[in-house]
């Protein structure tokens, strides 16, 4: 039997702004970076941090969605899949990358509104909260008040 699996799970910032191109069938791309911060204790115990570059790409409205919403700087939450892309370049070399192909973009945090205090911090939503979908409700959600709240007396379902 042949097992294959193909899934990433990112969280980071993103280190330029996307750049979204169009197809002449109106479907878009857009491509960007992602930066993801590791930090950890060395063998001497002193604190080290690497971080990670990856490329990222995204397809149809969600490449829409990211290229209208997503600047430099802003955190996302990325899933989807690794890709490998070769080619030959100009002086006849064989070329790698791997990039992820987003399936999903969750946006960490939002931009701020003018008249937003700077210290507060917005909101965040994937691309369904920007793509006219109502608003998500302000109470949080069902695991969040079962991680903050006891399950109410006399309730036999799990608080999630």
């Amino acid at each position: 039997m042949s097992l294959n699996y193909n899934r990433v799970m990112l969280a980071g910032n993103l280190t330029r702004d996307p750049q979204v191109r169009f197809f002449a069938n109106e479907r878009a791309v857009a491509n960007f970076g992602l930066a993801i911060n590791r930090r950890f204790k060395a063998a001497d115990g002193t604190q080290q941090e690497e971080t990670t570059f990856v490329d990222v790409e995204a397809w149809g409205r969600t490449a829409e969605l990211v290229g209208q919403y997503l600047t430099k700087g802003r955190g996302a939450f990325i899933e989807g899949r690794l890709k490998l892309d070769s080619w030959d370049d100009k002086d006849g070399q064989k070329r790698q990358k791997l990039k992820v192909v987003a399936d999903t973009v969750q946006f960490l945090d939002a931009p701020r509104k003018p008249g937003d205090p700077a210290g507060q911090p917005a909101a965040g939503g994937d691309a369904s909260d920007y793509a006219g979908a109502p608003p998500a409700s302000s109470a949080p959600s069902a695991p969040a008040r079962a991680a903050s709240a006891p399950p109410p007396a006399g309730d036999d379902e799990p608080p999630f």
